[in-house]
């Protein structure tokens, strides 16, 4: 609200160039600390695990320094080259910094999850994202204040937030580490291991580790990199040619500039819909991050059996919250954006109905790519993110370029790019492991749930509505009504019991 689409779709830009950066260099440390030290852990190899962490940390400082230095000193280049947009450089080089922040904190993030416990992880993330909403706010407000340039400076303190917000994480994670040192040093004294890896092999494992990782991640964000270069180029060749005057008159305020239009499609696409359909599938990212480090240790113990009803629990207990999230903002679309937003649009509701649905796909594509790299295929999510992104390019510049669909192409495209990634995931699991998915309780039962509660979540927002007149008392009542008739369904068609709930990640 403080900064407008305007400013959030130059935030967008930056930020999708900064997690490719983040992916290239970082991202992918906690899942391959997490692994290589569960594996040894389940071995009682603590010497070993704590040489992982150190090469780690080593490996995290000098590619994490490089990798801002590259996107501080190259950010005029790749906002003009990628975005087609100079004022993404400023906020850009703002977060390079956090991208060295990061790399150091997914360390001792990976560590002790590879310990087993995600509790030091879930707590920096608290901190993280805690002071990071206040940090961006405040500074987003001040710098709107002061600066002419509204959108470029207000986006530059959005991702101030981001930085100190990761600092302040990694403040936490270093004060645990602090604290758990008497205990690791029990564990070394006690370890008996009589080998000792070589910090030379450890290295190239973890090469090997995070290398199809990172493919696999870059993959996925390029996406979006891709789509706001293809927008910003082909959108902004249609607009010479009136293209955006006719579309303008229809969903936008008349007195928007071509550059400010495009940036305004870009700022509801990924402020908007992808911020809210991102929610419910970061579910899913840490159910996946849990689930490699406990997979990878049953796999070392040679236990199929209990890596197929991990790979079972995963996947259902994902869908259990994905299907009634993608229905429930499909259904309160418009009451949603509107309460969150001040956003009443026609265009902004119909991204949200048109794409809700990619949080089911998303999120069984995040848990299904964590379970192939917790059973050691580390190629196939990458093959596959390789091939779903070859057809979603393919068919989200066709929809610009002669469909005309300006940012429904966006999301149509978003939403295929995550089906045709999550299909052939779950084909490769069950090539690898020969497992099959349980179809009734993981699919069926939460659909129909989800499709019953999303009859009563309308029915509930229309009637308080005329009662109340309120958008916001109305639509959280239809939300609380929403979560108690779907899980009281879900129980009473069994598609949940208790002991399932044992054998949730964790």
């Amino acid at each position: 609200r403080i900064i407008g689409d305007d400013g959030m779709g130059i935030y967008n830009y930056s930020f999708s160039l900064y997690n490719i950066a983040l992916i290239l260099s970082s991202y992918s440390l906690p899942t391959a600390v997490s692994k290589l030290v569960a594996s040894r852990n389940a071995t009682k190899e603590y010497k070993n695990s704590y040489r992982v962490l150190k090469i780690a940390m080593l490996f995290s400082i000098v590619v994490g320094m490089s990798a801002t230095l590259i996107l501080y000193f190259g950010a005029d280049y790749f906002a003009k080259a990628i975005s087609n947009d100079p004022n993404v450089a400023l906020p850009l080089r703002v977060l390079s910094p956090t991208i060295f922040v990061f790399s150091v904190m997914g360390v001792l993030r990976g560590y002790f999850q590879g310990k087993n416990t995600m509790i030091p992880t879930a707590v920096s993330q608290i901190i993280e994202q805690v002071i990071n909403a206040i940090v961006s706010i405040l500074a987003a407000y001040i710098l709107v204040r002061n600066y002419t340039n509204t959108a470029t400076y207000g986006a530059a303190g959005s991702t101030l937030g981001t930085f100190v917000g990761a600092l302040s994480g990694l403040i936490f994670l270093v004060l645990v580490f602090i604290l758990y040192k008497p205990v690791l040093e029990r564990q070394l004294r006690r370890d008996t291991t009589p080998y000792a890896e070589g910090y030379t092999d450890i290295f190239k494992l973890i090469i090997i580790t995070i290398l199809p990782i990172i493919l696999s991640q870059t993959v996925y964000q390029i996406s979006s990199v891709i789509d706001g270069s293809l927008f910003g180029h082909i959108m902004a060749a249609k607009e010479v040619a009136g293209f955006d005057k006719e579309v303008l008159i229809n969903v936008l305020p008349h007195q928007l500039y071509t550059k400010e239009y495009r940036r305004v499609i870009t700022g509801i696409y990924g402020s908007k819909y992808i911020l809210l359909t991102n929610v419910p599938v970061g579910i899913a990212s840490a159910i996946g991050a849990a689930t490699v480090t406990s997979i990878s240790a049953a796999k070392a113990r040679g236990m199929d059996g209990a890596v197929r009803r991990k790979i079972h629990s995963a996947i259902k207990f994902n869908m259990i919250i994905a299907i009634p999230s993608a229905v429930g903002m499909g259904v309160l679309a418009k009451p949603i954006m509107q309460l969150l937003f001040a956003d009443s649009r026609n265009l902004t509701a119909n991204y949200m109905r048109l794409g809700s649905i990619a949080v089911v796909f998303f999120s069984l594509s995040t848990v299904s790519s964590a379970i192939l790299q917790g059973i050691g295929k580390l190629r196939a999510p990458v093959i596959n993110s390789a091939i779903s992104l070859a057809i979603h390019i393919v068919l989200v510049y066709v929809m610009l370029k002669y469909a005309s669909l300006s940012g429904y192409g966006l999301v149509i495209g978003n939403v295929t790019f995550a089906l045709v990634a999550s299909i052939l995931n779950w084909l490769s699991i069950e090539k690898y492991t020969g497992y099959r998915q349980e179809i009734v309780k993981s699919f069926i039962i939460p659909a129909v749930s989800a499709g019953l509660m999303g009859i009563a979540a309308y029915l509930t927002y229309e009637g308080v509505y005329i009662w109340s007149e309120s958008n916001a008392i109305a639509t959280l009542v239809a939300i609380i009504n929403a979560v108690i008739i779907y899980f009281a369904l879900l129980i009473f068609l069994k598609g949940v019991e208790e002991e399932e709930l044992e054998s949730l990640p964790n």
